[in-house]
């Protein structure tokens, strides 16, 4: 990668400044490594640069993913890899710079190993989100469906665009609906004035989410079974939020607890043999105690 320098100081806060995806710790092990270089001379973390100098640097090492290297498999075979995703995962890389394990990491680690004999562990297509079909959202545990070749892909990728997968979600919410089952029938759009949020609103696209719950608590709380329609980001969480009845430790929308008691139980799609079969992943064991 190279960086101009826009204004002199030492070389290594102008990288961490220029950089804030990595640690300064991450940086400065490409200062022991050689790989930051001025005007083609290797340079050491404390050197003044003038403003304007051009600063080389190898961002190789920090560009692998950092390997998850055990996930739970709750079914296997020569076109598919069904995960168990623990909360606190992501589904995929954030970008090219970003350094952390993913589910799609852990898929090409799975599949080919430590590297393949060019160093860059890589699956069919050569993408970050190689593999993945569908993602859950970094909070959210449960089942994840992933291929482990390019014909897979474009078969379940079908099913999900054509909504003929049926995912099922079972959520604690901080309030029990006053109807115990129904739909929800809310466009959902970007929160203008937090675009990383969603929300209900009338310029939003079409989502629709059934609900049933399943059991009730002297604390008020219930367990809900969602079945969504449809699939816009956030809609489980966002729909909840539009009844009243959030999902429990839903930080990001406003609520607490130590987890975001979401979890994707069920998903049921076609196989490639006209077949449908449904993978389940038991629900985690803290969800019963928060229920109380």
């Amino acid at each position: 990668m190279i960086i101009k320098v826009d204004f002199g100081g030492r070389v290594d806060k102008l990288l961490a400044d220029a950089l804030p995806q990595y640690s300064r710790a991450a940086i400065h092990k490409l200062f022991g490594m050689d790989l930051i270089k001025l005007d083609g001379v290797v340079v050491k973390p404390g050197h003044k640069v003038r403003e304007g100098a051009i600063i080389e640097a190898d961002l190789s090492p920090l560009q692998q993913e950092q390997q998850v290297e055990i996930l739970p498999i709750l079914f296997e075979d020569k076109d598919v890899v069904v995960i168990d995703k623990p909360t606190g995962i992501i589904s995929h890389s954030r970008g090219r710079y970003w350094y952390e394990p993913s589910v799609a990491s852990f898929l090409r680690f799975h599949i080919y190993g430590p590297s393949t004999e060019n160093g860059e562990p890589t699956l069919h297509s050569g993408t970050d989100r190689a593999g993945i079909i569908h993602r859950l959202d970094r909070a959210t545990s449960g089942v994840m469906i992933c291929a482990k070749n390019e014909e897979t892909t474009k078969f379940l990728q079908k099913q999900f665009a054509d909504r003929k997968v049926q995912k099922t979600y079972i959520a604690i919410l901080e309030k029990t609906p006053d109807k115990l089952e129904a739909i929800i029938d809310a466009p959902i759009e970007r929160n203008p004035k937090k675009p990383s949020q969603f929300r209900v609103g009338p310029n939003g696209k079409v989502a629709q989410t059934h609900y049933r719950v399943l059991k009730t608590s002297d604390s008020g709380r219930c367990l809900v079974e969602f079945t969504p329609k449809t699939g816009r980001t956030h809609q489980l969480r966002v729909h909840a939020v539009y009844i009243g009845c959030p999902i429990l430790g839903d930080s990001f929308y406003g609520t607490e607890g130590e987890r975001l008691f979401l979890h994707a139980n069920k998903l049921t799609v076609l196989t490639a043999t006209g077949d449908h079969v449904t993978y389940e992943s038991p629900l985690p064991k803290e969800f019963e105690n928060a229920l109380t």
